[in-house]
């Protein structure tokens, strides 16, 4: 008889499986072997649901201190990485940090006594702990931080406020007709073929492609130094650009020809799930004070700073986490009748032509969320691996 015991430590790492085999009436054989993983198996999964590429320029995403090739034990997650989230991390035995505003934003020129960096980056190389940024790249996507905090007030229906321009490309590949279908497919399966809430989407043209092998080539169809003719299908998809290099490799795969021949298109369409901003709509408006009331108490913030009251219902809500202010013009535009933000300065709230409630709702009350948003990503993806909220309160506002 052959017996199997799995042990598991929960959330905590490293999870060990104790393996007992029993064979007649034998001394059992007992192996054991820890699920191990590295930091960077964590850092490539957020980076395939949220791309490096997606940050704006000015931003400092990404891996920003230590070795991603170490053994994963713990991550701490949190808005704003300080002294006293370092000391926690330290005394929960967690060997990365994943902020959401990036420790490192500006140049370094130097990391000594009395630099406001130094304390945070000596304890972090002492204790052999990573520091990571998801900010901008996580606030231009359709589903993250911001749509985590338009579902704090009830709003799950939403789009990008301004989508950004010049994230996309076309292919075009020709390939015999018995191939089309799992050329096709893997093209979709690496990323390819997505517009707006489609998938699978792209355009057929049925030809003939000719070409001669020459004495070097190994043709899939036709005969060396010979012209053939090949009954084949131009398929046209349009995929985002930093996908190209898994989209080409894909293609070159499942493609039966020794030499593929394709061609790139750079596109200036807009991308509909990347920009910044949402705007999404109740299912039911509401009156403005209501409003106001529901988000106070939905984000935890002791004042709200508003412009006038309308004296209209809301049902159109635009939303910007963190510092928003230049997009009040795009949330106007958009027909928003409120927009809620961070970081508004006293001339922000003039010249909203009497069309929008503009609500300051603070910036860290705005983003805390990012530590929520992150353990239900991660947790899904590697239940049996440990990532703790941080308990730390960074906020450096306070209100009296």
């Amino acid at each position: 008889m052959n017996r199997i015991q799995v042990k598991a430590n929960g959330n905590c790492m490293p999870v060990n499986i104790v393996v007992t085999l029993y064979a007649g009436n034998c001394l059992p054989l007992i192996f054991e072997k820890s699920l191990t993983m590295k930091i960077v198996e964590i850092l490539q999964y957020l980076e395939s649901r949220v791309p490096l590429s997606l940050q704006e320029d000015y931003d400092n995403c990404g891996l920003l201190l230590g070795d991603s090739e170490l053994e994963f034990r713990k991550a701490l997650l949190c808005l704003d990485i300080t002294d006293a989230v370092i000391a926690e991390a330290v005394n929960k035995d967690c060997n990365v940090v994943i902020s959401h505003h990036p420790f490192i934003f500006k140049g370094l020129k130097k990391i000594t006594k009395g630099q406001p960096e130094t304390s945070v980056i000596t304890a972090a190389i002492r204790s052999d702990i990573a520091l990571y940024a998801i900010h901008t790249n996580l606030d231009n996507t359709l589903h993250g931080l911001n749509a985590f905090a338009l579902s704090k007030i009830g709003i799950s229906r939403y789009r990008i406020l301004t989508p950004k321009s010049d994230l996309l490309a076309k292919l075009a590949v020709f390939c015999p007709v018995a191939h089309a279908e799992p050329v096709r497919m893997a093209l979709f399966n690496a990323g390819a073929g997505h517009i707006g809430n489609y998938d699978c989407c792209s355009y057929n043209v049925d030809g003939q492609g000719t070409f001669r092998a020459s004495d070097q080539a190994d043709p899939f169809v036709g005969e060396k130094n010979i012209l053939h003719m090949e009954q084949e299908v131009r398929i046209e998809v349009i995929f985002p650009r930093y996908l190209e290099k898994q989209i080409i490799t894909a293609l070159i795969t499942a493609h039966p020809y020794e030499e593929v021949a394709y061609d790139l298109y750079p596109l200036h369409n807009r991308m509909s799930q990347v920009g910044a901003g949402l705007i999404g709509e109740f299912d039911e408006p509401c009156d403005e004070k209501d409003f106001l009331g529901l988000v106070r108490n939905n984000f935890g913030i002791p004042v709200v700073r508003h412009s006038p009251f309308l004296g209209k219902q809301i049902k159109s809500v635009a939303l910007c986490t963190g510092s928003g202010s230049f997009l009040i013009r795009e949330a106007i535009k958009a027909n928003a009748d409120a927009y809620l933000t961070a970081d508004l300065k006293y001339h922000d709230f003039f010249g909203l032509e009497n069309r929008l409630l503009l609500a300051d709702i603070g910036h860290y009350e705005s983003e805390i969320g990012v530590k929520e948003w992150l353990y239900a990503a991660l947790i899904e993806k590697f239940p049996n691996f440990a990532f703790l909220i941080s308990e730390v309160n960074t906020n450096p506002v306070h209100y009296f």
